[in-house]
Order: structure tokens, then C-alpha cells, then sequence
């Protein structure tokens, strides 16, 4: 981390060189990872959710939250007004985890053809 008191994953700033291959495939290998573990927590939030107020089976339950997870939409007709609360809430938070799941995996990405773009206007 720099001295400057930022804190956490660190970018190189606009004046340092780009990093190099091996060194930007850790840091998207680490993207990667964190987003896989946001999906396994939203999909562990999800699947709580439908065993307890749906009263679903485990594995009843990893599938309507996967399919709400990914937007294809529920699985199982839901019963109980509780149920139906929660599937509604679920959706609602699915939808900003999996753009911000999208966000941390491109994010490595994007800053480094932004990095590259601006090295490159500064050669000029």
C-alpha cells in the first residue's frame, strides 16, 4: 500500500507502469475469487431464505435461488405471503449483487485499459 493512506485492492496510480502480465493475472485471479465468494453468500442468503419461509427442501432451495441469482426467474410456485415476500426481496438484492458481482470482475480489466489508454496519451 502507498504511503498516501489508501486502502483496499491497490491500483497502480496514472503516473506508475502498467503491471505486468503475471503480476495483472494474480490480481484478476483474486477478482475472480472474491466474486465466487460473493455468489456462494448470495446464493447461501437465497437458499436460507426459501428452506425457511418456503419451507423447501435444500436442494429446492439452491435451485429457485440460483435461477433467481442469475434472472431467469423463480422455480417453484410460492404458497405462503411470507414466501412470496421474500422471493420479492431476494430478486430486488439479486439483481445489485449481480451487477456488482459483474463490477469486481471487470474492474481489473477496465483500470488496466484506462491505465494503458492514459500511459499512452501521456507518451504523446
Amino acid at each position: 500500500m502507498s504511503g498516501s493512506g489508501r486502502r483496499g485492492i491497490p491500483y497502480e496510480h496514472s503516473h506508475e507502469p502498467l503491471l505486468p502480465p503475471f503480476e495483472f493475472a494474480l490480481r484478476l485471479a483474486t477478482h475472480l475469487l472474491l466474486a465466487l465468494a460473493l455468489v456462494a453468500l448470495c446464493l447461501g442468503v437465497g437458499m436460507a431464505g426459501y428452506h425457511h419461509w418456503a419451507h423447501l427442501n435444500w436442494v429446492d432451495s439452491f435451485f429457485n435461488a440460483s435461477m433467481i441469482l442469475t434472472g431467469m426467474g423463480p422455480a417453484e410456485p410460492l404458497s405462503s405471503d411470507d414466501a412470496k415476500i421474500f422471493a420479492s426481496f431476494y430478486a430486488i438484492f439479486s439483481g445489485v449483487a449481480f451487477l456488482s458481482i459483474v463490477g469486481v470482475i471487470m474492474a481489473p480489466v477496465v483500470h488496466r485499459f484506462l491505465h494503458a489508454f492514459h500511459l499512452e496519451m501521456s507518451d504523446d
